[in-house]
């Protein structure tokens, strides 16, 4: 049985009475017992977390970097006994983990890579003209510096990837703050143990105690407590609408408020046009019901709705669909609070008046297993119940059948913030649909084409992100190298003598960064 104490910077802790354990949600087996941190660990946990950012903030960037590939190294080194801990608490197969313990891994890399490198910083110098007139120019420099300390929630969905070392926390350390996790009760296991990989890797990279801190408990307790804490600067959180929208409003609430990059949730409209839904259309849906069953549905870029154009070729289209839903096979949810909230949003569809299941797929009784559906209905139905368009977190979709290409644009014109929307079509398709692209791009903060949602690529052009409601701020991106600039912000030095500028900022470019000088990019000393 794994017993779990808080782990606050270089310290083990336990000072708490109450514990919770957590589940295998296949078999409802008991796998471990947490202790829960008090108001004091988690105090304590910030007040390390600030002692270390003077610190860890003044680490050069090959430094930083070095810390991100130790942490990289260490949960590698875990190997097959963390694979089995995760899939032990996540029901999720073996591949997929060993999958997300590579891109976690990765990813750190990829942060480590963008700070050995150094651009990141977008530094800008206009140098001094005292000549000019009618006034002299000052010089005045500008590039970016971390916030401080950062709270991170672990998702439910990613138990490595977006948990402990995931992409807030790569994203964060990278950007020079300490981060405090507040671990999810779903996998506390795993996330102990990628925690004190963190801790070793900061220990053997000569990092400051308090650089990481992982804390377990209630989110409504002792989240809230971090969030409310004067000295948390900002806040990674990927999970639900309420969970996030509470989480933002305990932020903007406080006397200084902070920056919550929330993602909480999407349900990623695949429109099929036309010319494609005749040409494709069997190809297209056996690529839909995979996308929208993949991972037993627990994606947040899983495609919630599709939209098409009712024609003479739509009963065959539909009829091409239920018949590779009916197919899909039920699958173990990550915990039996997401398949209960699943099971809810089925009936909410269900009680609707106009809404009809056009598919299910396998079913089985088994503890917390889901069987996928696939709803219909038409654009009149889905403009007078809006809830239509939310997101149902698992193996399920809706198909929606519009009356023409006008009623399509209005249906899109109508979406609120998502994180993707995916268009199929032809050549010609795309053509005449131009202005649903240019709608669409408005609404998401990915758009693709005759592709399909689920798979993030990891890499610097990816935006996984997306207008209210996907998100809390839509101008920011959790996956890729733009993650960084969640947890920055700009300083600009005037006057500063070259002794006391960063190397960044030197005459000399002692980095060897591309800069903006004088309104060009150059690499070149001053």
């Amino acid at each position: 049985m794994i017993e779990g104490k808080q782990i606050i910077g270089f310290e083990r802790s336990a000072e708490g009475k109450q514990m919770f354990h957590s589940v295998n949600p296949a078999t409802g087996e008991k796998v471990g017992d947490f202790y829960k941190a008090t108001e004091a660990e988690a105090d304590k946990a910030v007040e390390k977390a600030t002692a270390a950012f003077q610190v860890y903030r003044k680490k050069s960037g090959k430094e930083k970097a070095a810390f991100l590939e130790a942490i990289a190294e260490e949960i590698l080194a875990l190997g097959d006994k963390l694979v089995t801990i995760c899939c032990t608490e996540s029901a999720l197969p073996k591949g997929r983990i060993e999958g997300e313990m590579g891109r976690t891994a990765n990813q750190l890399k990829m942060f480590a890579a963008l700070l050995r490198e150094g651009s990141w910083v977008d530094a800008r110098i206009e140098t001094a003209n005292p000549d000019r007139t009618p006034a002299p120019k000052p010089d005045i420099r500008y590039m970016q510096i971390g916030l401080g300390p950062v709270v991170v929630f672990g998702a439910s969905n990613f138990p490595l990837a977006f948990s402990a070392a995931g992409g807030d926390t790569a994203s964060a350390l990278a950007a020079g703050c300490p981060v405090i996790v507040k671990a999810h009760s779903a996998h506390p296991a795993t996330s102990g143990m990628v925690a004190k990989a963190i801790q070793k890797a900061a220990k053997e990279t000569d990092m400051p105690d308090g650089v990481f801190s992982l804390l377990f408990g209630d989110g409504s307790t002792i989240g809230s407590q971090l969030v409310k804490h004067p000295d948390v600067k900002a806040v990674g959180f990927t999970g639900s609408y309420a969970g996030g929208k509470a989480l933002f409003d305990l932020a903007v609430r406080r006397e200084v408020p902070i920056p919550v990059y929330a993602e909480m949730g999407s349900t990623n409209p695949v429109f099929i046009l036309p010319e494609i839904m005749r040409n494709e259309a069997e190809a297209f849906a056996k690529n839909f019901a995979g996308s929208v069953t993949l991972g037993v549905g627990q994606f947040c870029t899983n495609p919630g709705m599709l939209i098409y154009e009712g024609s003479d070729s739509g009963k065959d289209f539909t009829t091409k669909l239920e018949a590779h839903f009916r197919q899909t096979n039920p699958g173990v949810m990550l915990a039996a609070s997401i398949y209960k909230a699943y099971k809810k949003g089925v009936e909410h569809h269900l009680d609707t008046h106009g809404v009809e299941v056009l598919a299910k797929g396998q079913h089985s009784d088994a503890l917390n297993m889901a069987s996928p559906v696939l709803f219909k209905t038409d654009s009149h139905v889905l403009h007078k119940h809006p809830h239509l368009s939310e997101e149902i977190f698992g193996p399920s979709s809706i198909v929606v059948e519009a009356e023409s290409k006008k009623d399509m644009l209005k249906i899109a014109k109508n979406l609120s913030g998502h994180l993707t929307a995916t268009v199929h079509g032809t050549e010609n398709d795309l053509l005449n649909h131009a202005d649903l692209l240019d709608v669409l791009e408005q609404k998401v903060g990915r758009v693709i084409i005759n592709g399909f949602p689920t798979g993030v690529e990891v890499n610097s052009a990816m935006v996984h992100g997306g207008p209210f409601p996907a998100t809390t701020d839509g101008r920011s991106t959790s996956v890729g190298t733009a993650a960084i600039f969640r947890f920055t912000r700009p300083v600009a030095y005037q006057g500063m003598p070259q002794a006391l500028l960063p190397d960044e900022l030197k005459n000399a470019n002692p980095l060897g960064i591309w800069r903006l000088v004088n309104g060009g990019m150059s690499k070149e000393g001053i």
